[in-house]
């Protein structure tokens, strides 16, 4: 089930600038160049890697909004050709006038599936489109592979149906707001991901960004979990630019035992939840 060797996962954790697209893709082709270098098989970016993220409007998003055909993508397929490496990616997508806060998947081909963000948080809600399609599950070398991006996360019912879906490993590039939680506690976002790895079965990596932004912070707070929801790998908050990799075997997560008389997928109970839940 496991194959011989590991799936290198390598999340990169950028610093993209509002409103600079070529500094931005400069970023991003380093990042593929040096996962390239470091022999990774799935490396995850942030969210609107391309772009930034404060916007005021989607007006300023459009300024920088790009296609899916767009010659990035071009160059990181080929800097992926001849490998089995596989990219995921944030950008702010031109999808025919609206603007999408959207993720998209390159091998060495180009460009497998461009996945549209369906939950918006706070202010994108005045700037994207939300998507209306379920994310994707894309087999690839490595295993099925599901996206779902930052805000998505906290909705229970999209790693579910990911997993539901069969994906081994489930990439989130993601910006996280800086936020209050106490020191002896990873950040509620992380918490959150261990979880759902957990009542799932499967790994998941997210890619948090780095640097300020119209002043705003973030987490910094990358981070790849088992299908036990433990963490492999982390970056500490405040940890600015950097990198957290580690090897796992994805077809593992085909495995939902979580006991020898338990299944984290064959003992769901939709009839029962689907029932009135009687109030007093």
């Amino acid at each position: 089930m496991t194959g011989s060797n590991p799936t290198r996962v390598r999340c990169d954790q950028l610093a993209p600038v509002l409103g600079d697209l070529d500094g931005n893709i400069a970023q991003i082709l380093d990042a593929v160049a040096r996962g390239r270098a470091d022999a990774v098989d799935v490396l995850v970016l942030p969210e609107l890697a391309t772009s930034g993220y404060c916007f005021q409007n989607a007006a300023e998003a459009r300024e920088v909004a790009i296609r899916s055909s767009h010659a990035v993508f071009t160059r990181i397929a080929d800097r992926l050709c001849g490998s089995a490496g596989i990219v995921v990616v944030g950008f702010c997508e031109d999808d025919d006038g609206r603007v999408r806060n959207s993720a998209a998947v390159i091998d060495g081909d180009g460009v497998r599936a461009v996945y549209r963000k369906s939950h918006l948080w706070d202010r994108e809600t005045l700037v994207f489109t939300a998507g209306d399609e379920p994310p994707p599950v894309i087999d690839t070398p490595h295993g099925r592979l599901g996206v779902m991006i930052c805000y998505d996360a906290e909705f229970p019912e999209m790693p579910r149906m990911l997993a539901l879906a069969g994906a081994d490993l489930i990439a989130v590039p993601t910006n996280w707001p800086v936020g209050e939680h106490p020191a002896s506690d990873r950040v509620a976002e992380v918490v959150m991901m261990q979880a759902a790895a957990r009542t799932n079965g499967v790994f998941i990596a997210c890619c948090d960004r780095a640097g300020t932004e119209l002043g705003q912070d973030w987490n910094e707070s990358s981070v790849i979990v088992d299908r036990f929801g433990w963490v492999l790998a982390e970056t500490q908050p405040g940890a600015g630019r950097a990198t957290v990799t580690a090897d796992v075997f994805p077809r593992l997560a085909r495995d939902k035992a979580s006991s020898p008389r338990n299944d984290w997928l064959q003992d769901r109970r939709p009839d029962v939840y689907r029932r009135e839940v009687p109030t007093a």
